[in-house]
């Protein structure tokens, strides 16, 4: 199994369509037997869910992800845990232990929102319509 994490500083990135790297993990008998670091090439949005499959990504945690790449991600088979914030190795340990907490509603339309927006983590008190 391959997972992956959008990744920026040994954190979860929170914005899918503008991650920069993913970090890999390579998983066998659920254990992590190999790491890597990928970098997304200035690729975004629609082009990561292809850049993902091309890497054999079995599994994508990530902050907040639009729908359209969620459906991309669907279409590809790429199962989605989205919503996630915090260390990345830390995700994928909680991932493997069964415990991970995510959102499986997560969305982010990050259009039109203020600087600061915290789309893995709604918080914006129903100020968006999304929200």
């Amino acid at each position: 199994m391959r997972i992956a994490v959008t990744y920026e500083n040994g954190e979860v990135f929170q914005h899918f369509g503008h991650t920069e790297q993913f970090k890999i993990y390579d998983v066998e008998e659920g254990a992590v037997v190999k790491e890597q670091v990928a970098d997304t090439n200035g690729q975004g949005h629609g082009a990561l869910a292809g850049f993902l499959t091309g890497l054999k990504v079995d599994i994508l945690i990530c902050g907040g992800i639009g729908g359209g790449a969620q459906q991309a991600l669907a279409g590809a088979g790429i199962r989605l845990f989205g919503g996630v914030s915090g260390s990345a190795d830390e995700a994928v340990r909680a991932y493997l232990d069964g415990k991970l907490d995510y959102n499986p509603q997560v969305h982010c339309d990050h259009h039109g929102h203020e600087q600061g927006h915290s789309c893995g983590e709604h918080t914006c008190g129903g100020e968006h319509p999304h929200c």
